[in-house]
């Protein structure tokens, strides 16, 4: 079932929006080392390339700053997943114009963090129909704190807000696919959802699924390690070995790459849990080493091994609390 609003588009972005877009694009880019922010911040998007990746006769992921997208196209029209920051916005259009003639008709946010969600504005001006779970929209109507990284994220205009919502699941019929939407509740937010390209054999896991690194999860925009790795036994058992799997982050993936991460999280966060039910500090928990098995291939992305262990750290004692 659906439940939308109908609104009045506005008008673009602010300046300060932008430039604290920027920030969280360098953090989540970055780490979370010190951020500099001048007047020639924009030109970090400048050298961007966006690259195009075939996974289905109808179906791409799209690789530039922030979040990967995924892409259907056909008879029907553009269907896009997340749509990365405002400044990219163009390069997107003209690597989705290389694919296909048709306009961008329905942009499908599979949460509300800014490099998912920064060209929402973009795309709503040109008349695209932006879906995402309600509590997407909820999150984007106003300013957001993202404690971990210690940042304020400014409400998104109307014109870049989900016009359509929906609470549990969504279904396109679109370019001879099947698109199947599911919400999984509380996994790297409280309003992530997986896409199914079901003809296609593709399945979009936005950030629930860092390809080849630690995640980031949003604690304070109700994100735990239980529900990412609930949201990825969903997963499995409705994919196979030939799967094209899309990630948040990180390369192109499948099935079999899907299952080792939900192991190494799996594994880790027992490790972790038991010593904090033994009373160790974070330091102590730190000092231990508990993701060491696991450093050389999850290790080099965006979170480091330490700040992954804060991040389960916090989650896990608030849990026992």
């Amino acid at each position: 079932m659906t439940k939308g609003n109908i609104i009045i588009l506005g008008e673009g972005r602010t300046m300060k929006k932008f430039l604290l877009g920027v920030v969280f694009c360098l953090l989540l880019i970055g780490g979370v080392g010190q951020i500099v922010l001048s007047a020639e911040a924009g030109s970090e998007f400048d050298q961007v390339q966006i690259t195009t990746d075939k996974l289905a006769d109808n179906v791409y992921m799209l690789v530039g700053r922030g979040g990967n997208m995924g892409v259907s196209v056909g008879e029907d029209g553009v269907f896009i997943v997340d749509d990365q920051f405002a400044p990219l916005t163009d390069k997107i259009k003209k690597a989705i114009a290389a694919i296909s003639d048709k306009q961008i008709r329905l942009v499908l946010n599979t949460h509300w963090h800014f490099d998912h969600t920064g060209g929402n504005e973009n795309i709503g001006e040109a008349g695209s129909i932006i879906v995402a779970h309600e509590n997407v929209r909820k999150r984007l109507s106003s300013e957001q704190f993202i404690e971990f990284f210690k940042k304020k994220v400014p409400a998104t205009k109307k014109v870049g807000l989900p016009i359509i919502t929906f609470t549990k699941d969504i279904t396109f019929h679109l370019n001879n696919d099947t698109i199947h939407v599911f919400h999984v509740s509380y996994a790297h937010t409280d309003g992530d959802v997986i896409v199914y390209f079901q003809e296609s054999n593709v399945i979009h896991m936005g950030d629930i699924y860092f390809s080849g690194m630690y995640p980031f999860i949003d604690l304070s925009s109700g994100g735990s390690v239980k529900g990412v790795i609930a949201a990825i036994n969903q997963v499995l058992p409705l994919i196979d070995k030939k799967t094209g799997v899309i990630p948040g982050h990180g390369p192109r993936s499948n099935k079999a790459k899907l299952e080792i991460y939900r192991d190494m999280l799996a594994t880790i966060s027992k490790q972790i849990s038991q010593l904090i039910k033994a009373g160790k500090t974070i330091e102590e928990i730190i000092a231990d080493k508990p993701t060491q098995n696991f450093d050389s291939v999850f290790g080099k992305g965006i979170i480091s091994a330490d700040k992954f262990v804060e991040i389960l750290f916090k989650d896990l004692s608030e849990e026992k609390k």
